[in-house]
């Protein structure tokens, strides 16, 4: 099984929670200013309510207020229905020095403002002469009301109605949905946390899998190039012990630097087009003769016993001759103490058959896959068939033998001409 670098997979998770964490910081940051906003903007709105309620039953019971010889009649102001909800309604009159005379009109006295507040409630009206002045003020109780007041006039201002509202409720409202905003803020900041993971992920997986590419043909590499480059010592190493074999094994040298150029391009072109910067090129090709060049080309070829037929298909040479000899490979590895293998090419298949244990029914699919080990009995090569039959619009399969063994296939699509010519 193939295992990604951890240094680069660590960098990659890394990366991964970084990305979910700027993501959750982004949205928490936006999420709290567009909170902030819409609690300060309902703060502000229910605010404005509240005077609005204040002042607008300041100046309808304002203009209630009566008085006859100097006697003012609180009646029509008790019976009134702006009255009700109220903290407390009562009516100012000059009195003695800078504090105003207060009389109560409906709700309780004790919620009225201390003298000293409604001394400068008083001189405020006097002052700017306004319609309504609204302000806040704490009642005799301890809690803070809201307060309008609207002048009465009589030439000048005779007297004023006094008029107090609980904001209790409308702060319990706004207290409420900033609760919930707080609550909404937190689950969307989890809900975006985690949708930026799942995204991080997607947008990590072509790097994983490209390091998966990438680790995967090293040891495509390493399994291609192994046996050549062994089979090239021992060849230069007899060369030089036994010099009356230097001329054969430098030809048999010679041969081998051919076939590892020829694996080294194939390696190549395999991992171009894996990576998507390169499209494979199908040309018509005699299969027959591509599998007996490989043939030709292995190092340990005695046990190999080869029936071709002209077959014209449409491939890469490269790619073929791979996947061929890892089928040849495989067969002779796997093939018992003294290996015999049959290859043979019909039009359109390659079939190689060994004489070994073969592989178990349930296996037969699974040794195909990539990232498989050698410990099910096939290594990486029959991933490299595979991979190389579906290029090429075909299957590569195993099946059992006739009087025992394993029988690998490599069917490919025939060249249409030839096809249609049948």
């Amino acid at each position: 099984m193939t295992h990604k670098g951890p240094r680069a997979v660590a960098r990659l998770h890394r990366s991964r929670w970084v990305t979910t964490l700027l993501f959750a910081a982004t949205t928490a940051v936006c999420l709290v200013a567009l909170a902030t906003f819409a609690a300060r903007l309902d703060g502000n709105s229910r605010r404005a309510a509240l005077d609005h309620e204040a002042g607008v039953r300041a100046i309808g019971l304002s203009r209630a207020v009566w008085s006859s010889g100097g006697t003012v009649h609180l009646e029509p102001l008790r019976e009134d229905e702006l009255t009700e909800g109220v903290e407390s309604v009562a009516v100012l009159r000059p009195g003695t020095g800078r504090t105003p005379d207060a009389r109560v009109a409906a709700g309780d006295r004790t919620a009225l403002p201390d003298r000293a507040e409604l001394g400068r409630i008083w001189q405020r009206l006097l002052t700017d002469q306004e319609t309504v002045v609204r302000f806040t003020a704490p009642a005799g109780d301890g809690r803070r009301l809201r307060w309008a007041v609207s002048p009465v006039w009589d030439e000048r201002i005779d007297a004023a109605v006094l008029v107090g509202l609980d904001p209790t409720r409308q702060e319990q409202a706004h207290d409420e949905l900033v609760q919930r905003l707080a609550l909404g803020c937190a689950a969307l900041v989890a809900v975006a946390a985690t949708a930026g993971h799942l995204l991080s992920r997607r947008a990590m997986r072509p790097a994983l899998q490209g390091l998966d590419r990438q680790e995967q043909f090293l040891a495509e590499a390493a399994h291609e190039l192994r046996t050549p480059l062994a089979t090239l010592r021992l060849v230069v190493e007899q060369g030089t012990t036994a010099p009356d074999r230097a001329p054969a094994a430098l030809g048999t040298a010679l041969g081998l630097v051919d076939r590892l150029s020829r694996l080294v391009t194939g390696l190549l072109a395999r991992a171009r087009v894996e990576a998507g910067i390169q499209d494979v090129e199908l040309t018509p090709l005699r299969l027959d003769q591509v599998t007996e060049l490989t043939v030709e080309e292995l190092p340990d070829r005695m046990g190999v016993t080869l029936r071709t037929e002209p077959a014209v298909v449409r491939g890469d040479p490269e790619l073929l001759a791979q996947a061929v000899r890892n089928l040849v490979e495989n067969a002779l590895r796997h093939g018992g103490a003294e290996p015999r293998v049959e290859v043979t090419v019909t039009q359109g298949l390659v079939a190689v058959r060994d004489h070994g244990p073969g592989v178990p029914p349930r296996d037969r699919d699974t040794v195909f896959r990539r990232g498989v080990g050698s410990g099910s009995g096939t290594g990486t090569g029959l991933a490299i068939v595979r991979w190389v039959a579906e290029l090429h619009g075909g299957t590569a399969r195993l099946s059992g033998a006739p009087g025992g063994g394993l029988l690998a296939e490599l069917r490919l699509p025939p060249h249409e001409e030839e096809h249609t010519a049948g």
